[in-house]
């Protein structure tokens, strides 16, 4: 039988990982009476300015992990790249963590994840590894193909579209899968919360559109504009997905729509996702108040969306970096059913996640319209011009 009595804090969490995703796990979890340790080798990082604790050290340091998992009864992470062989040792010595290291090690190779989902009959693009992609490959897989990194990617990088023989000077170096290119109509997302029982809520299907040059999500749109069926259909593939990694917290699964109406799993995310900001606003529960619940064993919020809503990432702007400065906030916050978020990152550069907007509307088209109107006066430059 479950407490219905908590002492206060009612849980000490550690978050390895102290940026956006971290801030606003962090803000959920005070909201409810928890005590937040994060863990980041920047001092005073965006998540520290709400946490009750930092610990400044690298998310690739034992010594750092091990006092973080010291001070909390659980563990959780707001990034994949962290040593998962130092969590296997902390989870076997009885550290709580979610989601698992186990889970997390096999996300971390995105062959390892391909070939688990594929294992369960989950559907996905043609896939190959290669320790070092050669010409000789990309000519026997055939062109257009997607190359992406086995390790470390993010936000764009590690993945690159080679398109003919012309783009063969991109190739990545070093351990990397080949995937098929995919003409897709849409792509996809939806945000899964898995509790240890089992239980599952899922929220709605949601479409990313992409800046095409960068390859960085710009814009995500709830419920995305597709039918019914559709949207069944990728909410059972992405449940699939997720029971075959038996996966404890809060997931991101991104999917593409193929213009025959199949849906493919592209990659999945153990924790918090880009694709879910829109949850705060426009949700029962968000997405960060819902992973809080998950770790420390309480009942899974709603995941009703409220109205339907478009969030945009505020990127730093070509030719600026240093200190942030925003422009036409005030412009902005005069647009009906727009909220703003800043992540608190000390300095821009180009392309980098300064914050992300929501805009509510009873109508998808009039919030695209409004979001037109703020991506014309919102902007992050810098203190200093690029030369």
């Amino acid at each position: 039988m479950k407490s219905k009595v908590f002492p206060y804090p009612v849980k000490r969490i550690g978050i390895i990982g102290g940026g956006q995703l971290g801030k606003m796990t962090a803000q959920a979890a005070k909201q409810m009476g928890f005590y937040v340790t994060v863990l980041d080798p920047t001092p005073h990082c965006p998540a520290a300015h709400l946490a009750d604790a930092q610990i400044v050290g690298e998310l690739y340091d034992a010594t750092t992990l091990t006092a973080l998992a010291q001070v909390s009864e659980v563990l959780t992470y707001d990034v994949e790249h962290i040593d998962v062989q130092t969590l296997k040792k902390l989870a076997q010595a009885g550290h709580v963590i979610s989601p698992s290291p186990e889970l997390l090690e096999i996300i971390q190779d995105k062959f390892l994840q391909k070939q688990q989902l594929r294992k369960y009959g989950i559907p996905v693009p043609q896939f190959a590894a290669f320790e070092q992609v050669t010409p000789e490959h990309l000519a026997q897989f055939g062109f257009p193909v997607v190359q992406k990194a086995r390790f470390g990617g993010y936000d764009g990088k590690g993945v690159v579209v080679l398109k003919n023989q012309a783009d063969l000077e991109q190739i990545l170096p070093g351990p990397s899968i080949l995937e098929q290119f995919i003409p897709i109509e849409k792509e996809l997302a939806i945000i899964i919360a898995r509790t240890a029982t089992g239980e599952t809520a899922c929220y709605p299907i949601v479409e990313m559109r992409f800046d095409d040059n960068a390859n960085i999500c710009q814009a995500v749109i709830a419920p995305a504009p597709i039918d019914n069926a559709i949207a069944e259909q990728a909410r059972q593939v992405a449940l699939q997905a997720i029971e075959s990694l038996q996966g404890v917290g809060i997931f991101g699964v991104e999917m593409f729509l193929t213009a025959t109406g199949q849906i493919l799993v592209n990659e999945i995310a153990p924790r918090p996702h880009n694709s879910g900001h829109y949850t705060i606003e426009a949700c029962m529960t968000s997405q960060f108040e819902q992973l809080i619940r998950v770790i420390s064993g309480l009942p899974l919020g709603m995941t009703t969306l409220l109205r339907p809503v478009v969030m945009f990432n505020l990127l730093g702007e070509k030719g600026y970096h240093g200190a942030p400065i925003i422009e036409g906030l005030a412009d902005a916050l005069a647009i009906p059913g727009l909220s703003f978020h800043f992540y608190d990152k000390k300095s821009t550069h180009p392309l980098r996640k300064m914050g992300h907007i929501t805009i509510l509307d009873d109508n998808l088209d009039n919030a695209m319209t409004k979001l037109r109107q703020a991506k014309m006066v919102l902007k992050i430059i810098g203190a200093e011009q690029d030369a």
